[in-house]
């Protein structure tokens, strides 16, 4: 087995020393009030942000469980990932949502909800509420997030990965603690520049050890059974492992994620990044930069694929292998669930003297010499795990020294992703709940000390979650189709309808939660895309009817939202509130940005997959999808960049 060696542990643990050392650092400047904690003072240049969005973008267990799929699909794997890892909500942040919510002056979405529609109760009520469904989204991201950790961390440590990932966890809460948004930009800066010097690198190693664009497809179909594996264009049908056969149909499951994505993304910007810029510009400046360094994730994760797929064809070339060896565990402990796979074949791959020395012999019979390394392949099914593909490049692939450095970068986007979330979590609770609903006179000191026990309490929560998840795959889709999309209909709704109300957005909310536990409760094996028409049609019912039994918002917040905000939908009665030269800008505006939206969906997509045609060699589809991408750039330019270099349009007065 190859281990990580005294210099891969040291690169790692002074990564880990150096994150609380800029923590303590920072704790100073993030207790000044608030709006420094959670914000950075709104005083970060667009640049920072960006890096720090790109950050939270790149998360580890979404970088394996992507691997998972390219290494089965090629790049292909891209439309399976039309979900949420091609960030294709992206694109309403950089055109407009972005700027809409930066506009408001608000510290989190929540507080939105106040400027949205009023001061009264009702609004009190969803302002709560939409904190506490924040705050649970928050917690299964998180319990995601430590569900990929432990899968990868397992193969690293000679302890059990629960153990290993309580630690480092631990040390990124510390950290997010007392750092607030400050540290969280900081170290998204050094991560940043360590993840994207990683990328480059395996890039390289992965396109270094391709023969030739035939060789690797026929050594792909030999492995994944996958015939097309170098082809980027997507198919109706595909042919999937034993527990992925829901994504067969390829094009049905990417047009559906697609659609996802569009409703999605018309609700999204209610984020840290854009409440904390400092103009329109920088909203629009920052998207722009999260998307370009988002395009490095996915060589990377194309490069482990391909590493995988040759690493797989040198340690089973008899695949019968692996069935018998998961047979044989199986046999010795036939009480292991498929949550704790991974850490019994964990603690057998390190700590091999704690168990059955006639079943460790056996073991070692079967697989030969090198049966730990193989070992971290051996899925619960019987067949290659594809979420083990990372971790198991890493381990068996990745020389001496560079292996400690990919590490940190892993641990990186483990961390930036996971302590964004943390404090844009914290931040709901502590300004939306304690401060707002429980302690309204609450001190500076006070509230800096309820939003370190917050951070604590929910990373505790997220922790558990985690623990007994049983799939990073399962549970992501859960997320994104069903818990994030029974909240699609209420965030639409409150941005492109004059008429929707606090009392519907609370009926579309609740009954979107409600929808999404109990369909995880009592009917966990209901296919994604069902998932998402049904909790997609309640969240949106809820809050059409909500609204229409209620009474309309106040004129008085109506205009003043619709004269900041500027945005476009079903807003008749108050787009007559404005006319002449005013009417005109936000008409022109408007325009521009619905434009925008389908030149970067397509510059989005093709910019994803060039990288990937070229570290696979694949430089005729390369040339093919260059020229698309040229185009969504020179659409981009006349309707998005020249627009956004231009003084944007004072925000209008009635009658004006």
């Amino acid at each position: 087995m190859h281990a990580l060696a005294a210099v891969d542990y040291v690169i790692i643990l002074g990564y880990l020393a150096l994150s609380l050392v800029a923590g303590v650092i920072m704790t100073k400047r993030a207790g000044l009030s608030l709006e420094h904690y959670f914000l950075g003072g709104r005083t970060l240049p667009w640049w920072v942000l960006g890096v720090a969005g790109m950050a939270n973008w790149f998360d580890l267990t979404g970088t394996m469980m992507i691997t998972s799929f390219l290494y089965m699909l090629g790049p292909r794997g891209l439309y399976v990932e039309f979900r949420g890892g091609a960030g294709l909500i992206l694109i309403f942040m950089l055109a407009y949502t972005g700027k809409w919510h930066r506009r408001s002056g608000c510290m989190t979405g929540a507080e939105w909800m106040t400027y949205r529609f009023g001061e009264g109760k009702a609004a009190e009520v969803l302002r709560a509420m939409s904190a506490l469904a924040g705050i649970l989204l928050t917690v299964m991201m998180l319990a995601y997030l430590i569900r990929g950790a432990s899968l990868f961390l397992g193969m690293f440590f000679p302890f059990p990965a629960l153990y290993t990932t309580l630690a480092v966890v631990t040390v990124s809460t510390l950290f997010t603690m007392s750092a607030g948004f400050y540290g969280v930009v900081l170290t998204d800066l050094v991560q940043g520049v360590i993840i994207l010097t990683a990328s480059v690198i395996i890039a390289f190693l992965a396109w270094h050890m391709i023969p030739s664009t035939a060789g690797l497809a026929a050594t792909a179909q030999a492995v994944t059974g996958n015939a097309d594996w170098i082809d980027s264009l997507p198919v109706w049908r595909t042919e999937m492992p034993a527990g992925y056969e829901a994504y067969s149909l390829l094009m049905v499951v990417a047009g559906f994620y697609l659609l996802r994505n569009i409703l999605g993304g018309a609700g999204t910007g209610a984020d840290s990044r854009y409440f904390g810029a400092k103009s329109d510009r920088d909203c629009g400046l920052q998207s722009f930069q999260q998307g370009v360094m988002l395009m490095f994730r996915w060589p990377l994760m194309i490069g482990f694929a391909v590493m995988g797929i040759y690493l797989v064809h040198g340690l089973f070339p008899d695949p019968a292998l692996i069935h018998q060896a998961a047979d044989l565990i199986h046999a010795q402990y036939p009480n292991t669930t498929a949550p704790f796979w991974h850490d019994l074949t964990g603690s057998i791959m390190t700590s091999p003297q704690s168990h059955p020395a006639v079943f460790i012999a056996q073991l070692q019979a079967l697989l030969g010499a090198d049966w730990q390394g193989k070992l971290a392949l051996v899925g619960y099914r019987g067949t290659v795990n594809p979420e083990q593909i990372l971790p198991a490049v890493l381990l068996n692939m990745v020389p001496t020294g560079l292996k400690g450095l990919i590490v940190v970068a892993m641990f990186a986007a483990m961390m930036s992703c996971k302590n964004g979330l943390m404090n844009g979590a914290s931040a709901l609770f502590v300004k939306d709940i304690y401060q707002n609903f429980l302690r309204p006179r609450a001190a500076n000191r006070e509230l800096i000390i309820v939003s370190y026990a917050s951070t604590l309490g929910i990373v505790i929560v997220g922790f558990y979650f985690g623990v007994v998840a049983t799939s990073i795959n399962t549970l992501w889709g859960w997320i994104v189709m069903s818990l994030s999309a029974g909240q699609i209909g209420p965030q639409v709704m409150r941005l492109y309808w004059w008429r929707c109300t606090a009392p519907g957005m609370i009926c579309g909310t609740l009954l979107g939660i409600l929808g999404a536990v109990g369909q995880r409760l009592y009917f966990p094996q209901l296919s994604e895309p069902m998932q998402l028409v049904v909790m997609t049609l309640i969240s949106f019912g809820g809050t059409i009817v909500g609204s229409l039994l209620t009474a309309p918002t106040s004129r008085e917040v109506l205009v003043n939202f619709y004269r900041t905000t500027r945005p476009f939908g079903w807003w008749a009665p108050l787009r007559a509130e404005f006319q002449g030269a005013a009417r005109a800008a936000i008409d022109r505006e408007n325009r521009d940005d619905i434009i925008t939206l389908p030149f970067a969906l397509l510059w989005l997509v093709t910019m994803l997959l060039l990288p990937m045609q070229l570290v696979i060699k694949s430089y005729a589809a390369f040339w093919c999808t260059l020229p698309l991408f040229l185009l969504a750039l020179t659409g981009m330019y006349f309707f998005w960049w020249k627009p956004l270099m231009k003084n944007g349009p004072p925000a209008p007065s009635a009658g004006s």
